[in-house]
């Protein structure tokens, strides 16, 4: 009881936190860099609501409502209505959302995008739209 209960969970979490530290404090976002605001995690979905953010997926197409990825063509049907609520052409974010596509490998699988990572890169590279963004500035 005490190897499965307590020494084997301690030394695979010394191993974690050693190894995969980021992965195993649950990959946490800040706002501006490592110092700024914590404002999620990339592994799990958040909830944007706000029509100038991209949204994450409708919980109905994610099995678990939690995925935070969407397809490259998901991210593209939501530049329009971006666009008119920033006031950000929508050559800018097309533009965004290319430099923003993972990939599972080099060269094997679809493109998706992580909600997360690019609502931050909106805010990093559009900060003067982000800054005065009513009802919450997203600058520090």
């Amino acid at each position: 009881m005490l190897l499965c209960g307590l020494v084997f969970p301690l030394v695979v979490t010394g191993f974690a936190q050693v190894l995969l530290h980021d992965q195993a404090n649950g990959s946490l976002a800040h706002l501006n860099g490592s110092n700024g605001r914590k404002v999620g995690s990339y592994l799990v979905a958040q909830n944007f609501s706000f029509p100038f953010f991209f949204h994450s997926r409708n919980a109905t197409l994610s099995a678990s409502g939690v995925d935070p990825d969407i397809t490259l063509a998901d991210a593209l049907s939501q530049i329009p209505r971006i666009s008119g609520a920033t006031n950000i052409t929508q050559g800018d974010l097309s533009s965004l959302v290319s430099q923003n596509i993972e990939r599972t490998s080099l060269f094997f699988g679809d493109g998706y995008l992580n909600v997360l990572r690019l609502n931050l890169a909106l805010i990093h590279n559009f900060q003067t739209t982000y800054c005065s963004t009513p009802p919450l500035s997203y600058c520090e």
